[in-house]
């Protein structure tokens, strides 16, 4: 599963078989959320992270968020935390994007086609597991450049003795309250929360898979983030 840093490259189209090989550099990108424009058009990308290609299959896209890896990520108008503003008018208060390094130690992101949520393994320090974060997202949309998909704030925390709980639940209401999220939506967001928890229930894929004993290829380098990080995406080779 591992690649090499010679094949590593910032930005890549997908092999002849129509899939990125193990290494590549692409970007996992989150827009904005909210109703479209009057055009259809979604947000504008409010969240970037470079990310190294560990698999792609037809099954799953498992990537690396590198210690170190810069990235975009929304804040406050004053370039403060969006978590420094009270939870009542979090998603009202003016934002911009900022760059900001990911100080943790990385992240694996596993994400299946087609559905609703993608799954990410942390670790403590020597690589002792601490848990899987189940982020509950709009299903990703490939593009040349990587995936793009929109958070919809309620999440899983899912721990080694498999217990479970939920996550984010209060920003999950208020972006309700404010219109960021209509009904239908959280609805189907609620309904695809109880979907990934019957699959943490049975213990299904990918939780039984042993993600958590893989290891990233020393050789690999950080990716860097591009300067058109939020570029239209154009569309990927059939």
């Amino acid at each position: 599963m591992a690649g090499t840093g010679e094949n590593a490259r910032a930005e890549v189209d997908r092999s002849d078989a129509g899939y990125w090989a193990p290494g590549d550099h692409i970007l996992w990108r989150y827009r904005g959320n909210g109703p479209r424009s009057p055009g259809g058009a979604h947000s504008p990308v409010h969240i970037c992270r470079p990310v190294t290609v560990v698999q792609d299959t037809d099954e799953l896209l498992a990537v690396w968020m590198a210690p170190g890896t810069e990235c975009i990520r929304p804040v406050l108008a004053d370039g403060t935390s969006v978590h420094a503003e009270p939870l009542a008018t979090r998603y009202t208060a003016p934002r911009t994007v900022a760059r900001s390094t990911w100080f943790g130690r990385g992240v694996l992101k596993l994400a299946r086609p087609g559905e609703p949520w993608s799954v990410w393994l942390f670790w403590d320090r020597g690589w002792s597991f601490r848990n899987w974060y189940v982020n509950l997202e709009e299903p990703r949309t490939r593009w040349v450049g990587g995936v793009d998909s929109e958070d919809h704030f309620l999440d899983i925390a899912v721990h080694p003795d498999r217990s479970w709980r939920w996550l984010d639940e209060d920003e999950f209401a208020q972006a309700q309250r404010v219109g960021l999220m209509d009904r239908d939506t959280a609805r189907r967001v609620r309904e695809a929360g109880r979907a990934a928890v019957g699959v943490i229930d049975t213990w299904g894929a990918p939780f039984r898979d042993g993600w958590e004993n893989w290891r990233p290829d020393p050789r690999w380098q950080v990716p860097a983030l591009p300067d058109d990080w939020d570029r239209t995406p154009s569309h990927m080779p059939s």
